[in-house]
């Protein structure tokens, strides 16, 4: 049997094979509403519907409700499962290859010293780009996960700008548009944004992904200056730069791609 429970769950329900502990509100609203997030079930009512009608409602959206429990505690799993382990020797991706982090103490005072290596010994026979890269980090083997996360992200951001102002350059001729200021973003769900005057806005996670995708949110972002909307003409500007733009969108959204938190 399956149980989903809400940590400030105040009342319970068995709906199918499942029991669901579920948090429910009173407020002024007209109906009763039903939400399912990361935490588990939340009901809301009017004041004035009696707990009979509120059960009675639980079972006529019962299926509706158990399918979307299951579906956020999967997803919230495979979140979990995707989360960055800040501690020596933990791989990541940067530009869509692995990178592993390397802790060795700093000789001198001052900020946090990273540099990309490949590693010290590699076998001759093995090609360089086969090689899994090292980020070496200035800092003792007993630093803090959070130590650590910081480090790799302000060396990140110092990447990302570089790589995304490239490629600005790159393609604005190619759209015939002109960005006048980058800023890098630390936005969760959104990967960039463009504003009319030429204002770019870049996520510096993107760095994880590979040049095509990144190129396509660059791109993406450029196209505005010319079409601010999302309609045809400017799925046709960016379709003009990036072809397969659609399959470089859908890698965005892979709830695979691990999470820089």
């Amino acid at each position: 049997m399956n149980n989903f429970r809400h940590p400030r769950a105040n009342r319970e329900a068995r709906l199918h094979d499942a029991l669901v502990a579920y948090e429910f509100k009173r407020g002024q609203r007209r109906s009763i509403g039903f939400a399912v997030g990361p935490e588990g079930l939340v009901v809301s009512a009017p004041r004035w519907v009696a707990l009979r009608d509120v059960d009675a409602a639980l079972q006529e959206r019962s299926h509706w409700i158990i399918k979307k429990l299951a579906e956020t505690h999967e997803r919230h799993q495979r979140l979990l499962a995707n989360q960055i382990e800040w501690r020596d020797g933990t791989t990541l991706r940067f530009l869509g290859a692995p990178v592993k982090l390397v802790l060795e103490p700093r000789r001198s005072p001052g900020p946090v010293a990273a540099e990309l290596k490949l590693p010290a010994a590699w076998p001759g026979e093995m090609e360089p780009a086969v090689a899994t890269l090292q980020l070496h980090l200035g800092l003792a083997a007993s630093a803090t996960p959070t130590q650590i996360r910081d480090a790799v992200q302000a060396w990140l951001m110092r990447q990302a700008r570089r790589h995304f102002t490239q490629r600005l350059d790159h393609f604005a001729p190619q759209l015939q548009v002109q960005w006048q200021r980058l800023a890098l973003s630390n936005a969760t769900t959104r990967w960039g944004s463009a504003r009319i005057g030429g204002f770019i806005r870049l996520n510096w996670r993107l760095m994880q992904f590979g040049h095509a995708v990144i190129d396509y949110v660059v791109v993406h972002e450029l196209s505005h200056l010319r079409v601010m909307d999302h309609s045809p003409r400017f799925w046709d500007t960016v379709r003009s730069v990036v072809p397969d733009y659609a399959e470089l969108r859908a890698q965005l959204k892979d709830e695979n791609t691990p999470r820089w938190v």
